[in-house]
């Protein structure tokens, strides 16, 4: 059973160079540092996935925005959702 697969990545030298250097300065090795970043990159993304931040429409003290009805629907649904499109 494979664990792990080999791949080939380009780095610009200037950024490998970097890189060694930080791997040296930390104690570790070029390929922990690298899966140590790319593992970050990865869980960052993926707890960032159907994460939606609601635009708060409020004003004043809790009420809703002017000229708007509580039954107003239509409306309230195009205020919430118009940056899902």
């Amino acid at each position: 059973m494979r664990l792990h697969m080999r791949t080939s990545v380009d780095i610009p030298d200037p950024l490998l160079r970097r890189a060694k250097k930080l791997a040296r300065e930390r104690g570790t090795t070029l390929r922990a540092l690298l899966l140590d970043g790319l593992r970050s990159v990865v869980e960052k993304s993926s707890s960032m996935v159907g994460a939606y931040r609601m635009k708060d429409c409020s004003t004043g003290d809790g009420g809703l925005v002017e000229g708007l009805s509580w039954s107003d629907t239509e409306r309230m649904d195009a205020l919430v959702y118009e940056d899902r499109e």
